[in-house]
């Protein structure tokens, strides 16, 4: 009989190779995550933007906002 050790009773299995398919899914979720990323900062970018415009804009009072209601 063979004497039982530990690399004769479980084998290690190289990992499967990955597939075209899973190369693709890869590359894809990769590109839209950085894409999403991206998209993000640009919307935080242009919220602080516009938030400091309305901040740093005086309040529009009812004498200007009578007359530009006759001019139009």
């Amino acid at each position: 009989m063979v004497k039982l050790t530990k690399k004769n009773v479980f084998k290690a299995y190289d990992a499967k190779p990955e597939t075209p398919m899973d190369k693709t899914t890869r590359v894809v979720r990769k590109m839209v995550d950085e894409d999403a990323e991206e998209r993000q900062a640009k919307i935080t970018r242009l919220r602080n933007a516009r938030l400091d415009r309305e901040a740093n804009t005086p309040p529009e009072t009812k004498a200007t906002a009578a007359r530009k209601k006759r001019r139009s």
